[in-house]
């Protein structure tokens, strides 16, 4: 009994070693790179799923899930709402943006490089064609850095012009953005009720200087002449209605729902990110970040006037709409200063080497009309230096570094424009938007492609 018993039990260890063994020769060990093809979900089939099984779910067949690929436009230049020669490359899902890349240099004016064959009177005008909204503005940058070069000081009154001029040109690139934030939203009356007002401002450019855009009306040491008799008293009359004009374009759209629900909580920016792009004037101040150059480093005599520099809190389309209605009556409120205490005096440095002499002075001197002469034939020698100067104009900081040699001509003259820096912004502020809201945020951006393809 005992010797078949253990005689079973070996046998029984026999099969089971071979069994092993047996198990053991055919297994499979896959590659390790064959299985990665198969790894991820596979509630969605790919191909290489479909190869080895098909999903059924209650006896039925479902057919393969396709996955959509994500739109691409352009979204200009020809657009209403590009707001010049802005081509902007979309990626869309569905109507969200994911992508957006912004496409820049269909002007192509090379100012910086013709401003270095021209003497500097000569390259004031190409500050008017950069921003074309606000040409005052642009020319007392230049103006102020041709100033520092020639250590020259320029007289109260024409400080006090300067200002006066810059404050209405600030009012006036205001005016058309606010009312083309509106016009993109689809309300169209508030814009011809401001196009008016504009055109009230033009006037006035006019009268002081015969054009009405490109003003040309600044120069190295003053302006080109005196303001007009009843000039100021004009310009009171008019600042008197524009304040009434705001609040009702204000009582039309600040208020209204449908604006509202296309403006608030959109195209926002922190005040990090604000810093962190470059970005300047409006943009920046919308975020909370009260930096304003007028203040922090006043230029022409700003420190002379009271004026609040007006800062925003959620940094959204809304908050920069609000914040350029209130720098309009700051503005204002600058433009009734200056009409109350208007210096008395000359309107110009009395530097002949620089400022050309009067019509009646060249009539009557040879000196005078040999200056003229010189002046407009050969321009004025700059001392060797550089300079970067920097003003606060209605779309942000515009900044010139320029570089003399000693001759009459700028070795150099670099353009830090306003527009540049906002524009590469809608790359970081476009994503996950809808369409329809990047025409409110180009809007509330204020681009003009003069300074930036310049």
């Amino acid at each position: 009994m005992l010797s078949n018993l253990k005689r079973r039990i070996v046998n029984q260890n026999i099969v089971r070693q071979f069994q092993y063994r047996l198990y053991a020769s055919h297994r499979w060990y896959p590659d390790p790179t064959y299985l990665k093809q198969f790894q991820g979900s596979t509630m969605y089939p790919t191909p290489e799923s479909n190869k080895y099984y098909r999903m059924i779910y209650h006896s039925k067949l479902w057919p393969v899930e396709r996955k959509l690929q994500n739109m691409v436009i352009n979204f200009g230049p020809q657009h209403p709402a590009a707001h010049g020669v802005l081509r902007l490359i979309l990626e869309l899902d569905g109507e969200t943006v994911v992508r957006a890349d912004p496409h820049i240099g269909f002007l192509h004016r090379a100012t910086e490089k013709l401003m270095e064959h021209k003497h500097y009177n000569q390259s004031l005008p190409f500050m008017d064609r950069l921003d074309y909204v606000s040409t005052l503005a642009n020319e007392q940058g230049f103006c102020i850095a041709v100033e520092k070069l020639l250590n020259i000081e320029v007289p109260p009154r024409a400080k006090a012009i300067r200002i006066l001029c810059t404050e209405l040109s600030r009012i006036s690139n205001h005016i058309l953005n606010v009312s083309g934030t509106i016009l993109d939203a689809g309300g169209i009356t508030p814009f011809f009720w401001m196009c008016e007002e504009r055109e009230k401002l033009y006037e006035i450019f006019e009268r002081v200087c015969g054009a009405r855009v490109h003003c040309c009306y600044f120069r190295p040491g003053g302006v080109s002449q005196d303001i007009p008799i009843g000039y100021l008293d004009d310009i009171y009359e008019l600042c008197s209605k524009l304040g009434i004009r705001f609040d009702e374009t204000e009582d039309l759209a600040t208020t209204n729902r449908l604006f509202y629900a296309r403006t608030a909580g959109l195209g926002i920016v922190d005040a990090y990110d604000a810093m962190s792009l470059g970005f300047t004037g409006p943009m920046l101040r919308g975020s909370g970040v009260k930096f304003d150059l007028r203040i922090n480093h006043p230029y022409d005599g700003y420190d002379l006037y009271d004026f609040d520099g007006v800062v925003g809190t959620f940094g959204d389309i809304y908050d920069r709409y609000l914040l350029r209605y209130e720098e309009m009556r700051q503005s204002l409120r600058i433009v009734n200063q200056v009409l109350d205490t208007m210096p008395e005096g000359e309107y110009k440095t009395d530097d002949s080497k620089v400022c050309m002499p009067s019509r009646k002075e060249m009539k009557m001197s040879m000196e005078s009309l040999i200056h003229h002469f010189k002046l407009c034939s050969e321009g004025y020698p700059v001392p060797p230096g550089a300079t970067y100067t920097a003003v606060e104009c209605p779309k942000g900081e515009l900044g010139l570094y320029m570089v003399s040699d000693g001759s009459s001509i700028p070795y150099r003259v670099h353009l830090r424009p306003c527009s540049m820096n906002h524009i590469l912004g809608l790359s970081v502020i476009g994503p996950r938007l809808m369409l329809a809201d990047i025409t409110m945020l180009i809007a509330s951006v204020d681009i003009v492609f003069g300074d930036v393809d310049r």
